[in-house]
Parts: C-alpha cells; sequence; structure tokens
C-alpha cells in the first residue's frame, strides 16, 4: 500500500480515527450479500456430489479412489479456468460474466441427475467447474470496484463465506432431499438455484458508476478509498509479466495450501465422520454443519480482523499478514482429529481449523485488490490465485483418497492437511514480500530472477 508509513493513520480522509467507517449508505452492502447468496448457491452445487456420494458410489459400485477421481474431475476445468475467468470477468464486467456463468453452473448441476455411468459423473464434473471458473475472480472484482481498501477484507471474507454457507446447508438440505427424492433429484434443485440467482444478479447488478441507488456522498467514499492515484488505468501489464513478482507466487503457493485443507471438507469430510464414527445420513445431516458455521465466523472474524488492523494505521502489509500466517497455524489443528475418541472431540478439532482456514481467506481474496497495478488488472490477478488455490482441488481429493484407501483410515490424510497448512503459515510469513500495487515499471525487489 502506498502512501501509508509504518505508524501512520491511512491517508483516506473518509476513514476517521476511530477506525469506524462512516455511515455514508448502504447500496454496495446489498451488493455484497446479493454476491454472498451467489457463491452460496455455486458451493451448494458443487458440494452436492459429497452428500449424495455414498449412495451414488452404492448405486455404482464406485472404489475410494474412484469415487476421488469423481471429485477431483471438477477442479480440472475450475482450476485452469480461473485466468480466463479473471480475463472475462476484466474484459465484460462482472454483470455479464457472472450471468452466463451461473446459469452455465445451474445447468450442468441439474444435467447431473441423469448421469447413467460413472463416465459420465466425471465429464458433467468437468463442464461444472468449467461454468464456476468465473465466479470468485469476479467476486474479487466486484469488492474491488464496489469497497475501499479499508473495508475490502471484510467485503472479501463476506462473499468468501458464500463457500463455507453453502458447504453447510449443503449437508443438511442435499441430505434430506435425497432422503426423500433420491440422490437424482437433489442435483435437480441445486441446479435451479443457480439459474434463479443468475436471473436476479442480472436484474440488479450495475457498476457503481451506473447503479440508480447510489448516493452521491457513498460513491465519494467508494471512490476516495480505491487508492489509484499513482496506478493510471492505462498502465500496459502483460500476463506473462505479472509471473515475475514473488508476490504473485508467494499468493500461489499460499493459496494452494489453504485450499488443500478446505477441500477436505468440501469432498471427504462427509465420508470421513460417516465411515469413522458410523453416522447414519440423517444425523451426519445435523453434525456435519458444524465446521462450517464455524467457518463462517471464522471468515467474518478474519474480515473484521483485518480491516480493523488497517484503519487504525497498520501498515496493509503487516495487517494481511498477521491474519494469513496466523490463521495458518491454526488451521493445522487439524491433524487432531486423528487422536480424538469421540465424534465430538473430532468436530471440536475440524471446527478450530476451518475457523482459522476461512480466516487467513479474508486476506487472501483481499490480495489481489491491494496488488492489482489498476482496476482492470483485479480479476486477472484474482484468476491466477485461484488457478494455484483450485491446483490443490485436483491433488487434494485425488491425494486424500489414495491415501485413505492404501491405509484404511484417514489418519495419514489428516496429519497430511495439517502439514501442508504450515507450510502455507511458512509461504505467507516468509515469502510473502511488501504488499502493495505492482510496477513493472520501476524496478521493483518483488520481481523474480
Amino acid at each position: 500500500m502506498t502512501g501509508t508509513q509504518p505508524g501512520t493513520r491511512p491517508a483516506d480522509p473518509d476513514t476517521p480515527a476511530t477506525g469506524r467507517s462512516p455511515r455514508v449508505g448502504r447500496v454496495r452492502f446489498a451488493v455484497l450479500g446479493l454476491l454472498f447468496v451467489g457463491i452460496t448457491i455455486n458451493y451448494i452445487d458443487r458440494a452436492a456430489i459429497s452428500v449424495s456420494l455414498p449412495h451414488i458410489s452404492q448405486d455404482f459400485h464406485i472404489p475410494p479412489a474412484v469415487a476421488g477421481l469423481i471429485m477431483s474431475a471438477f477442479f480440472w476445468t475450475y482450476a485452469f479456468g480461473q485466468m480466463p475467468g479473471g480475463w472475462l470477468a476484466d474484459r465484460f464486467g462482472p454483470r455479464v460474466t457472472l450471468f452466463f456463468a451461473s446459469l452455465w453452473w445451474g445447468v450442468a448441476t441439474a444435467l447431473m441427475g441423469l448421469a447413467r455411468s460413472t463416465g459420465m459423473l466425471i465429464v458433467l464434473r468437468m463442464v461444472l467447474g468449467l461454468g464456476e471458473a468465473p465466479s470468485f475472480p469476479a467476486s474479487a472484482k466486484v469488492v474491488a470496484r464496489w469497497f475501499p481498501k479499508t473495508e475490502r477484507s471484510f467485503a472479501s471474507a463476506t462473499f468468501n463465506n458464500g463457500n463455507a454457507v453453502g458447504g453447510a446447508l449443503s449437508i443438511p438440505l442435499v441430505a434430506l432431499v435425497v432422503a426423500a427424492v433420491g440422490w437424482r433429484g437433489a442435483f435437480a434443485a441445486a441446479g435451479g438455484l443457480g439459474v434463479l440467482w443468475a436471473f436476479g444478479w442480472w436484474l440488479y447488478y450495475r457498476d457503481p458508476e451506473h447503479h440508480g441507488q447510489l448516493k452521491k456522498p457513498e460513491m465519494e467514499y467508494i471512490k476516495a478509498g480505491q487508492n489509484r492515484a499513482d496506478a493510471p488505468e492505462q498502465t500496459a501489464v502483460r500476463w506473462r509479466d505479472l509471473f515475475r513478482f514473488r508476490l504473485v507466487w508467494a499468493m500461489m503457493l499460499g493459496f494452494f495450501c489453504v485450499n488443500f485443507v478446505a477441500y477436505f471438507f468440501i469432498t471427504w469430510f462427509p465420508s470421513y465422520l460417516v465411515e469413522t464414527y458410523h453416522l447414519s445420513t440423517m444425523k451426519f445431516g445435523f453434525l456435519g454443519m458444524v465446521p462450517g458455521l464455524a467457518s463462517m465466523v471464522g471468515g467474518w472474524c478474519g474480515g473484521l480482523v483485518s480491516d480493523w488492523l488497517v484503519r487504525r494505521g497498520t501498515p496493509i502489509t503487516k495487517a494481511r499478514k498477521l491474519c494469513l500466517v496466523g490463521g495458518l497455524l491454526g488451521t493445522s489443528v487439524i491433524a487432531l482429529a486423528v487422536v480424538s475418541p469421540s465424534v465430538g472431540m473430532a468436530l471440536t478439532a475440524l471446527s478450530a481449523s476451518y475457523f482459522c482456514s476461512t480466516f487467513a481467506a479474508a486476506s487472501v481474496w483481499a490480495l489481489p485488490g491491494d496488488i492489482a497495478p489498476t482496476p482492470g488488472h483485479v480479476g486477472s490477478i484474482a484468476g491466477i490465485q485461484n488457478t494455484a488455490g483450485n491446483i490443490a482441488g485436483i491433488v487434494s481429493p485425488l491425494l486424500l483418497g489414495v491415501l485413505m484407501g492404501s491405509s484404511g483410515s484417514f489418519v495419514v490424510p489428516l496429519v497430511t492437511a495439517g502439514c501442508v497448512a504450515l507450510l502455507g503459515a511458512a509461504t505467507y510469513a516468509f515469502l510473502l514480500p511488501k504488499v502493495e500495487p505492482l510496477r513493472l515499471d520501476r524496478g521493483p525487489s518483488g520481481t523474480m530472477g
């Protein structure tokens, strides 16, 4: 963050010394609320496979390693669709991008209910991943356009919390629908939610300059906190140039580690509880919500703490690192689940881990807006970061499935996840340089080679 020295208040004149945001309007939070609902539905559609998998495995006689393959197939296209998805968000804007993306992922989810073989499930999971790929880069762009830097981490935590809410809600909701009409009907219902949200987004969302409900005081407050005076829009930055920066590589590796653990909860967590503690589908449907609820609280706490530090005058590098490193150190307690003698103690360790994971993720998603050389690069940088983060979505369920299948339990997978969290903490602590807008024209010390 340029223009802010250690121990001083932020230069934003609209941010009072108390560290509180002024009351200038709430339209930006209405936009954020709608975005949060969209990401929630996104994750319900994505996570429906996890709750349905025990039933699908029985119907298609699927062994654990193949089940891991089905879950990871989503991330083959989702991960490598991130950079194109970020480009689409920068090129066409978040309104158009998220509308078509949501239509795509809603229809793809519904079609999974028609699958007749393992091969069809794998193909449809890949189609679903491609449709969902632009969602997070476009969401990061919405936050960068609608929120000043002093509110960006909380806003990022809010839309990112849609994954925790969607993951938590998918457990009881999908379990109830599966119990009532079967897993095929559950996919149809989940897909319909995505289609409905697409039209709601199209009708309501506009950029701040074109939103009919946004008043002048709120517009001025948003613009005053963008911190782009030293980075004109016409700055030319090629995609390959972004990879010269150690900052970008540290963001990629760090987010890989965050997501490696997070995707355990999205993929293998239902099977872990059901198989380890012999829970019925309905009992799991409610107990399984506990880590998800903890993660919601963790995300908002991480966003509030990071933004509070920035408003109090903490350099943005220190504010982001404290939350990233501390959050990932806490995430590593997932390994303690292996020594838990009861389902209650296991849920306590897993809930603490998921709380800390989303605590860190709030700052993860604030970083693209913090470092983008112009507003036109936020989606692209978010896409680059999320590409690496979701390569973990390919590696994590597949590797953990192989480890579980070869060892016969979840001990080795959970310990592995804890070690990856520690690697992430070290990455953010020692590899992440100063957090500031990237500047190719002055040869920053954070470049590679």
